[in-house]
């Protein structure tokens, strides 16, 4: 498959960039892409969440009532889950919700990404730029040129970039990443994928290992 590349002006350069068929030509798997979403999604987590149980409640341990005979439901103390203010029966407890993949699945599921991105026509490349300073306005120009404005766009670079990542900042419809970081919930979550030229070798690089 066979893109154009494109300038900051939108506008085509002559060259043309041939995709990886290993990488974006493939059959995107997609329990593999549910896994990888996944585990980003819990990586993200805090896992602080806590409540009291019926023994972290300050009250009196007496026994408010008979054991039979009254005609509710058994309970012991004031600090019951059965009454207002007592505790929480199973609440949450801190805890690590992070767990392992595979590098195999982990890659095949950027390939599954990347793929259905090029059968969506979703993906441009863009010349190798940089910014005299970060402006806000001045990217703003670039993706107006590019004519997707209106999309969410990911922005993938082949090395820092502080003006090109100040000036997107922003900009609540556009991100802008490394893509030796690129992960398949970032590929999926965005609707037009923006690859500078050395960025797409970095990408070629790293999935071709």
């Amino acid at each position: 498959m066979e893109v154009s590349v494109l300038n900051i002006n939108g506008q085509e350069t002559g060259r043309k960039v041939t995709l990886n068929e290993s990488i974006f030509g493939i059959t995107p798997n997609d329990h593999v892409l549910y896994l990888d979403v996944k585990q980003y999604l819990a990586n993200q987590r805090q896992g602080t969440a806590k409540s009291k149980e019926r023994s972290e409640i300050s009250g009196s341990t007496r026994k408010l009532g008979r054991q039979k005979g009254g005609g509710g439901a058994r309970r012991g103390d004031i600090n019951s889950p059965l009454l207002v203010g007592g505790g929480r029966v199973f609440g949450p407890k801190p805890r690590d919700y992070r767990f392992k993949l595979n590098k195999k699945v982990k890659t095949l599921a950027r390939k599954s990404a990347l793929s259905y991105k090029a059968q969506e026509s979703a993906i441009i490349i863009l010349e190798d730029f940089n910014l005299e300073a970060p402006k806000t306005k001045e990217f703003v120009n670039v993706v107006k040129n590019l004519k997707i404005d209106s999309k969410k766009v990911l922005l993938l670079l082949p090395e820092v970039n502080k003006n090109v990542y100040l000036s997107a900042r922003n900009l609540q419809r556009s991100e802008v990443m490394l893509a030796s970081t690129l992960n398949a919930y970032k590929v999926l979550n965005a609707d037009v994928l923006v690859f500078t030229e050395k960025s797409l070798q970095v990408v070629d690089g790293l999935l071709t290992k």
